[in-house]
């Protein structure tokens, strides 16, 4: 290529490193980085954070646990979780329906997980599915760190694809009151499916997917508004640390199946 032909485009390179300047640094932080660290330190990013927690957070305080996640997310690491902001949504949503049984499908660290477990209602239940085991063991550590056990969260390693089909005869689950979807949104449409064809999904249940803005989610937006089975709000926030970076909640409350 020429110089003169390099200097033509020299003005839309830098428009595009200006106006999408906090995606090049997200991307910088996550993948780079992120890259870097892990060839370093021979670890994870979730497994350093919980290295981290252990150092600095006191044991059977999830509060304590979330603000040091938060803290280590952004003075550290990035850990690409939910954060506080959205975390405030999340919370205060489990706060008002009080349900009785919860499905998470995304347990990742287990920063959301613990969100829910702190929320729920007295002999409230909480199950979390990760598909990754290397990831859901350092998830498990965490919940187990905070102070819930077993009888309130139980964590299934496995893809949510095969785990949704045998939740009703192997961990006992008829029905869910509240789904959180935060594993991948390409993910999102197939597994709502999924939880109406096995009616787990009970007339007046609460689903909240989160990153449907960024990366986005489409598809699965398109469905829930159009399928005339839910009714749709969005919670419009930011990505932690990032908060010009639009991203969005969704909240569906299903009606039924006719």
């Amino acid at each position: 290529m020429s110089p003169a032909i390099a200097l033509a485009f020299l003005p839309l390179v830098v428009t595009l490193l200006v106006r999408y300047r906090h995606h090049f640094r997200l991307l910088l932080r996550t993948v780079l980085l992120r890259s870097f660290q892990d060839c370093l330190s021979g670890m994870r990013i979730e497994e350093r954070a919980f290295s981290y927690v252990l150092t600095h957070a006191l044991p059977g305080d999830p509060g304590h646990i979330l603000t040091t996640l938060d803290h280590w997310s952004s003075h550290c690491e990035y850990l690409s979780h939910m954060g506080p902001i959205k975390g405030q949504i999340l919370v205060r949503l489990v706060e008002e329906k009080a349900p009785v049984c919860v499905l998470e499908l995304g347990t990742y660290c287990g920063y959301t997980t613990l969100l829910i477990a702190g929320a729920l209602p007295p002999g409230g239940r909480l199950l979390t599915v990760e598909r990754d085991p290397r990831t859901a063991a350092v998830a498990e550590k965490l919940i187990r760190l905070a102070g819930f056990d077993e009888h309130t969260v139980e964590l299934i390693v496995g893809s949510s694809e095969e785990v949704i089909p045998r939740l009703r005869d192997q961990h006992q689950l008829s029905r869910t009151d509240l789904v959180l979807l935060t594993h991948r949104p390409r993910y999102y449409l197939r597994d709502l499916q999924l939880l109406e064809a096995h009616a787990l999904l009970p007339a007046g249940a609460t689903v909240l997917a989160d990153h449907v803005l960024f990366p986005g989610a489409p598809r699965f937006l398109q469905y829930a508004k159009s399928c005339g089975h839910y009714r749709c709000r969005l919670h419009h926030t930011g990505l932690p640390d990032f908060p010009a970076i639009k991203d969005g909640i969704a909240q569906l409350t299903y009606s039924g199946p006719g």
